[in-house]
């Protein structure tokens, strides 16, 4: 039985210019004690298929299951099977932070929990930070709060939806430890994410989702794999030639430009010696997820254009 299974989800909105149509048939399954990751552009439809599989929103069509139960039908045990690290910032801000975690416990049911709150308290750095008010945390540590939250009734599904969105580099590296070590111990773990690094080091199976289609589904070495040749990463101050900088991806001073073969890196060096540009700090390596990510995100808005 999977731990996730989404059927044939389709969500339709009314518009102006008539239905929008934001998920259109999208299906695939997420196997018990998986690290699985969803990606994809800004407005590709990952919102709307986590607010379907968290009952903030109805699927227009098709069914979605958390550990055997429908979302829609048998929606109390979906909900106390699943832990859900939204995007915002939502907290309250009359409880201290045990408090706010005692709620949690009591809206699913369960009583003295203070050992298992003890625990998450520790894991997410949150132990000095028990019997202060929400209002007076730091945006990373309300973050690690609501990590607490979702986890603080032990579900077997855990979706972190850019759980490290504007956080910095400690809180992202206690919250991948404490969440790769329940992953570990048999936790389904769902990640949405823009840093595709992340993404990269910890999730075995991408789905990645490009105008509400599942445009690449398949294990993360394999979609690494599947992009062959080098990369040239070097830094300039200097206008890559036309030809090139359509290719490039820029970001500040450091371009990064996919070749195919050695032949490929000979001239594209050849290339911006002939046009002047003096670089620093030359690698040439493989391509990462970022990489594999904007080359099928280009490729599927050609089939779109084609279509």
């Amino acid at each position: 039985m999977p731990a996730v299974s989404f059927q044939g989800v389709a969500k339709t909105y009314p518009s102006a210019k008539g239905a929008l149509r934001a998920l259109d048939g999208v299906s695939f399954d997420i196997e018990p004690g998986e690290f699985f990751g969803l990606l994809g552009p800004n407005g590709a439809g990952k919102t709307t298929l986590i607010s379907i599989l968290a009952g903030l929103a109805q699927a227009s069509e098709g069914r979605v299951k958390v550990m055997g139960h429908d979302v829609a039908i048998d929606f109390a045990a979906a909900r106390h099977a699943l832990g859900i690290v939204p995007q915002e910032l939502v907290f309250d801000p009359f409880f201290t932070v045990r408090e706010a975690l005692r709620i949690q416990s009591g809206y699913f049911g369960i009583r003295h929990n203070d050992d298992w709150i003890d625990e998450l308290l520790a894991g997410l750095g949150l132990t000095d930070k028990a019997g202060a008010n929400m209002r007076q945390l730091s945006g990373g540590m309300k973050r690690r709060v609501l990590v607490a939250q979702a986890l603080v009734h032990k579900p077997p599904v855990i979706v972190l939806d850019e759980p490290t969105a504007g956080v910095d580099v400690e809180l992202r590296q206690t919250l991948w430890q404490f969440i790769a070590g329940l992953n570990r111990k048999g936790h389904t773990v769902l990640l949405t994410t823009h840093y595709l690094e992340e993404a990269e080091a910890l999730c075995g199976r991408i789905a990645m989702l490009k105008s509400g289609r599942i445009v690449a589904l398949d294990r993360t070495a394999n979609l690494l794999a599947a992009t062959k040749g080098s990369m040239l990463r070097f830094k300039t101050d200097d206008a890559l030639p036309p030809d090139l900088a359509g290719q490039a991806r820029v970001t500040g001073r450091i371009a990064q430009i996919a070749t195919r073969d050695a032949n490929g890196v000979e001239a594209t060096l050849a290339r911006l010696r002939e046009s002047g540009v003096r670089i620093e700090d030359l690698e040439i390596g493989r391509a990462d997820l970022e990489d594999v990510f904007l080359s099928i995100m280009q490729n599927a808005g050609k089939a779109e254009v084609a279509r």
